[in-house]
């Protein structure tokens, strides 16, 4: 039991080091093939372990941030995002609506690529989202900030920077849509309870690897919540 604890809070800190290092990578902290401290140097840093740096760097290789040399240390991938992604601000429905569209382009294939790929963290961040929004169905409230976790959890667990980057990056405008569709739900019986419940079933279909399954929750959650906004059309599962 003491070794698997161990492993988990070393695997939750190992994935706080990646987030850390690959923010400091897009924002050009680091230059292009520029090697980054050695392992000593990046524990001391961030005051955890070398195994956790050593985790931390190999999800970097992984996912196309960095490559090592033998004996030399590890580098910054010149194909690495230098830069954040950014877009303009929200200043209509029209772009809300958009930005919609874009959603249901990203992240049914997000579900999909976290169902078949993700690790135990991954998994961990994105069932701690969950329960922060049970927590609030229960007590008659959308949280956005729980929801908008979900979803980025989702991205991350994919294994794909490119899905992550493009969710956080489209964090403010998701939140304006999701601010809308909380007042929506709140409004309509049961539809808080509706929505928590397609949550989970998102979840469970990427925690038993249910690729296509995921695909399709989502899209379906994505379409629900657009045509609540748009139209006007009662979720799944609500009265009234």
């Amino acid at each position: 039991m003491a070794d698997k604890t161990t492993r988990t809070k070393r695997k939750s800190l190992s994935e706080d080091v990646f987030d850390k290092l690959v923010r400091s990578i897009k924002s050009g902290a680091y230059g292009e093939n520029e090697r980054l401290p050695t392992e000593n140097d990046l524990a001391a840093e961030f005051q955890v372990s070398r195994p956790t740096i050593r985790e931390a760097l190999r999800k970097l290789r992984e996912q196309g941030f960095i490559y090592s040399r033998r004996g030399a240390g590890s580098f910054v991938r010149q194909s690495g995002l230098r830069e954040p992604l950014g877009f303009g601000n929200l200043q209509s429905i029209a772009d809300l609506e958009r930005c919609y569209e874009f959603r249901l382009t990203l992240e049914p294939e997000a579900a999909a690529s976290a169902a078949e790929r993700h690790d135990a963290a991954g998994l961990a961040a994105i069932e701690a989202a969950l329960k922060l929004m049970r927590d609030a169905t229960e007590q008659s409230r959308h949280r956005e900030d729980a929801d908008f976790a979900f979803h980025c959890a989702i991205a991350r667990a994919s294994g794909n920077q490119y899905f992550a980057t493009a969710m956080e990056a489209l964090e403010e405008h998701i939140a304006v849509g999701m601010q809308f569709h909380g007042i929506s739900l709140k409004a309509s019986n049961n539809g808080l309870a509706a929505v928590y419940a397609e949550h989970r079933e998102i979840y469970e279909a990427i925690r038993d690897r249910r690729a296509e399954e995921a695909r399709t929750l989502m899209r379906t959650h994505l379409q629900g919540s657009r045509d609540r906004l748009f139209t006007g059309r009662p979720h799944r599962g609500e009265a009234g």
